[in-house]
């Protein structure tokens, strides 16, 4: 299920820079709060809950995107914290109740710690969320 915004939508925010800040300034906070509450969000700006069943993969210790490390405990617990349920056990769990849940298998891009604490849904509209790349 990939989020496909039309190029006429991601050039209109390239072009106004100030624009996408001041929506960022504005929106991240209500994301924040919002997402934070219902997914455990860590605010990485580059969203992709819609892709781990609706679990926030930032909630791993190790900060990991594609899938589970080798230490994940025989009672799917993570080796780092023995009590908290492994955020890709949770993901595969929650995955399978979602109707694509095959995008559990997609393999994401590096994590651009740049765009830590911007808002997702703003960086998702200029474009930025797609390349990985800083604004």
């Amino acid at each position: 299920m990939a989020i496909h915004i039309p190029s006429r939508v991601v050039r209109f925010f390239r072009e106004r820079p100030r624009l996408t800040r001041g929506l960022d300034r504005t929106i991240a906070p209500f994301e924040a709060v919002s997402k934070k509450l219902v997914f455990g969000c860590r605010m990485c700006g580059q969203c992709i809950l819609h892709e781990t069943g609706l679990t926030c993969p930032m909630g791993c210790p190790k900060t990991l995107r594609n899938g589970p490390c080798g230490g994940v405990r025989m009672n799917g617990h993570c080796e780092v914290i023995p009590g908290m349920t492994c955020v890709w056990v949770k993901a595969e769990r929650r995955s399978r109740l979602l109707p694509w849940s095959s995008t559990l298998l997609k393999i994401q891009p590096a994590l651009d710690w740049s765009l830590k604490g911007s808002s997702s849904w703003v960086n998702l509209l200029a474009g930025v969320h797609d390349k990985g790349a800083g604004r």
